[in-house]
C-alpha cells in the first residue's frame, strides 16, 4: 500500500517542478526582451546648462544626443518629437534636453555652436531654430556639405522670436561657443554615446529611439 501512494505524490511533485520551471523561463525571457530594449545606467547625464524644454519641475527627463548632420535624427526630430511634446512635453511631464554630438566633423561642429550660440543669446528662439536646422537637412546626399555659416545665418533670420544674427556670426567667426560644445562630448564619451540619436529618459538609455511604446513606458514609470 505505502509504495501505491508514492506514484501521485511523485506525480504530483513532478507536475510542480514543471511549473516553477516553466514560470522561470518565461520570467528569464521577459527579462531578456526587457534587457534588449532599454539599459539602465549608473546615473543620469547633468543636464545643467542644456537648453531644456518644458517644466523644470517635471520628475521625468529626457536627453536627446543628436547631430544635426544625421538623417536619423532629422527623423526622429519629425515622426517622434512631434508626439513627445504633444503628449509629455507641453503637458508639464517631461523636460526635454538637446546635448549635441559631432559624429560627422566640422559641420556637426558648426550647427552645434549655432545652436549654442542662440541658447545663450535668447532661450525662446533655440527650438523654433534647432527645428529649423533640421528641416534644413537635404532628404538627398545628406552626406553633400550644407552646414554652413551662409546657411544658419540664413535660417536665423526667419526664427522668432527673432535671433540677433549679428551676434550670432560673430560667436562663428570666433567659435565662442566651442567651451559649450566640449562639455557636450565629454558627456558623449562619459555615457559611451556610439549611435544618434540616443534617447535616456532619467537614468535609462533607450536601445531603439523610433520606440515609441517603451519610450511612453518610461516616461509613465518615471512620473
Amino acid at each position: 500500500m505505502a509504495q501505491a501512494k508514492k506514484g501521485p505524490k511523485n506525480l504530483v511533485l513532478f507536475t510542480l517542478v514543471v511549473v516553477v520551471l516553466c514560470v522561470l523561463l518565461v520570467m528569464l525571457n521577459q527579462a531578456s526582451k526587457k534587457a534588449e530594449v532599454t539599459e539602465s545606467l549608473a546615473s543620469a547625464p547633468d543636464i545643467a546648462n542644456q537648453p531644456v524644454e518644458g517644466s523644470v519641475d517635471a520628475k521625468v527627463a529626457i536627453m536627446e544626443f543628436g547631430d544635426y548632420k544625421c538623417p536619423s535624427c532629422k527623423a526622429w526630430s519629425d515622426q517622434i518629437y512631434p508626439k513627445l511634446k504633444k503628449d509629455y512635453i507641453d503637458t508639464g511631464i517631461v523636460k526635454f534636453s538637446y546635448i549635441n554630438v559631432l559624429f560627422h566633423g566640422e559641420e556637426s561642429q558648426l550647427g552645434a555652436m549655432a545652436g549654442e550660440s542662440v541658447w545663450s543669446e535668447n532661450p525662446e528662439s533655440f527650438w523654433p531654430f534647432h527645428k529649423a536646422l533640421f528641416q534644413a537637412q537635404p532628404t538627398d546626399n545628406h552626406d553633400a556639405p550644407w552646414i554652413t555659416p551662409d546657411k544658419i545665418l540664413e535660417i536665423a533670420n526667419k526664427i522668432e522670436p527673432p535671433i540677433d544674427v549679428a551676434k550670432l556670426q560673430q560667436d562663428l567667426d570666433m567659435q565662442a561657443t566651442l567651451p559649450q560644445v566640449g562639455r557636450d562630448q565629454e558627456l558623449v564619451q562619459d555615457f559611451q554615446i556610439e549611435q544618434t540619436p540616443t534617447i535616456i529618459v532619467n537614468n535609462v538609455k533607450l536601445q531603439n529611439p523610433f520606440d515609441y511604446d517603451t519610450l511612453v513606458k518610461l516616461i509613465e514609470d518615471g512620473q
